[in-house]
């Protein structure tokens, strides 16, 4: 009798789930450019080229799903107080990373099918997709509260204090949650109307899209705060298979609802929207489950008790810096995105697009500064100092490898990279001047995400808040004068690629005192 370990009936799964989906992917995208399923074939033979790199993004997303889906994921709880620095942050990096990946992979997915409609539909999903980015700082105040808090309760072996904190997180989460959806549903108009966008269809598929996704964006704010609670008590696995169940829905869902395949109707950026809406869902239930599960924190936490406002307060204090550090990210990004517009819709689908390809650097970056995070925040709060130094020295030593290939990647290889998702002959040139110019700054990106995760681990969100609050707000006006010179349009990536470096270098600089100070400091 052969026994197979539970690891290798993970690996085999995600293998039959690869290929299962790489299927559908070839089989979906191939009716929408056919009339019918009997000339599929055909045009497989004739545009397989085109298939693989298409394809190329999401399926690389999930072989390294089901790569990760074995040993390295098993154990639920990473242990961060003990046992080898490294290998104990890389168990929990991994899986957020993997994550990060998987979430990118929605967007990029949207951007795949809706591409294929045209410049004009990427620009209205680009423009609607700006208030998901905002509800994300919003999602923040929760997310970065709890986690922080809840790590810090843990490290110091209050494992009551950490169930009330994630209780109220949840409180938040839901709250403002409801409110920026009624905010987004009833002013859709207004909203969309700040970009000036020029085509009428354009402005009405936005509107549709804002709508659609942030109408029930209380799915995303739960789902982030679940990340962020998960990878506190040092399981990111949750995460990862809920996000993973998430992106098989989305995609195949999108092409299904975006072209009309099936007994669907073809609803094209309604569809989209739709699609994502139902696969955050599908998240949220996956991390109730989850929840449901967990005998640490979980077991003891109840939304229906009436929230602690203490609990509040503290979760408030350190997640407010971060949430106004996002939202004023994101606000400043849409004044540029409103400075692109005025050069065509074609500017808008570059950025949109650009900034796509883009996250697969920052939130890559991003995942790991979680990692840090909770890292950090148990070990503050079990007073671990020297376990503290050697856990960011290993971060920071693999974040750096990563932007450096990120950065050679974008600017070596921007071409092919951008035909990916929009082959307009008049819209190639401008996308291939935005990567290699963002391009330069991904190693200084990534150092700075990765520090403000350092950061928040001590419960210290305001200096990587400060140091981007100024520098990203000095974009807007570098990019007035640097697009009245001849750099015109790129003279907008100029003025984004040149202040993350100095957040980079200037965030790096300041944790670095902050740290010698930490470890100089008696007991």
């Amino acid at each position: 009798m052969i026994i197979i370990s539970k690891s290798a009936r993970l690996r085999g799964f995600g293998f039959v789930l690869f290929l299962l989906l790489s299927y559908c992917l070839i089989i979906l995208y191939g009716a929408t450019r056919v009339n019918h399923f009997s000339g599929i074939f055909l045009w497989f033979l004739s545009e397989s080229s085109c298939l693989s790199s298409i394809s190329y993004v999401i399926i690389s997303s999930l072989s390294f799903s089901s790569v990760f889906s074995g040993d390295i994921i098993m154990q639920k709880n990473v242990d961060l107080l003990n046992g080898p620095v490294l290998p104990s942050l890389t168990r929990l990096a991994i899986p957020i990373m993997a994550t990060s990946l998987i979430q990118m992979a929605y967007n990029l997915t949207d951007m795949i099918w809706i591409g294929q409609i045209g410049s004009n539909a990427v620009a209205a999903v680009g423009a609607a997709g700006m208030y998901m980015w905002l509800s994300n700082g919003l999602a923040a105040l929760s997310k970065m509260g709890g986690q922080v808090n809840v790590g810090h309760a843990l490290g110091a072996g209050h494992r009551e204090d950490a169930s009330r904190y994630a209780s109220n997180a949840l409180h938040l989460a839901i709250l403002f949650g409801i409110l920026y959806g009624a905010a987004c549903t009833i002013f859709s108009t207004p909203f969309i109307g700040f970009f000036r966008l020029n085509s009428p269809k354009v402005i009405a598929d936005a509107q549709v899209y804002l709508q659609v996704t942030c109408g029930f964006v209380i799915f995303s704010f739960l789902n982030q705060t679940f990340t962020g609670l998960f990878t506190a008590i040092g399981n990111s696995r949750a995460a990862f298979l809920a996000t993973t169940a998430g992106l098989a829905v989305n995609i195949v869902l999108d092409p299904m609802l975006i072209f009309g395949i099936g007994p669907f109707p073809r609803m094209q950026v309604l569809g989209a929207a739709v699609a994502t809406v139902i696969a955050q869902f599908i998240v949220t239930l996956m991390f109730l489950y989850y929840a449901a599960k967990d005998d640490l924190i979980f077991h003891k936490v109840d939304v229906r008790k009436k929230p602690d406002s203490k609990a509040m307060a503290s979760i408030i204090k350190i997640g407010v810096p971060t949430s106004i550090q996002s939202m004023i990210f994101t606000a400043i990004s849409m004044i540029i995105a409103r400075l692109v517009a005025g050069y065509g819709d074609a500017a808008v689908a570059v950025q949109k697009v650009g900034s796509q390809i883009e996250s697969i650097s920052w939130m890559t970056s991003d995942g790991f500064a979680a990692a840090v995070n909770s890292f950090i925040a148990q070990n503050h709060g079990a007073g671990n100092r020297t376990r503290i130094k050697k856990g960011y020295s290993s971060a920071m030593g693999i974040v750096l490898i990563w932007g450096v290939l990120c950065t050679f990647l974008l600017i070596l290889c921007p071409e092919p990279i951008f035909r990916i998702f929009i082959r307009e002959a008049d819209v190639i040139p401008l996308g291939i001047d935005y990567l290699i110019i963002l391009g330069v700054s991904q190693l200084f990106m990534s150092v700075e995400i990765t520090t403000a995760g350092a950061f928040s681990g001590y419960g210290k969100t305001v200096p990587p808040s400060i140091v981007s609050i100024i520098f990203t707000a000095s974009r807007i006006p570098l990019a007035l004068v640097l697009t009245q010179t001849a750099l015109g349009l790129n003279g907008i990536w100029w003025s984004i690629t040149s202040t993350s470096i100095f957040k980079g270098v200037l965030l790096l600089i300041w944790f670095l005192f902050f740290l010698k100070r930490e470890m100089n400091r008696k007991s």
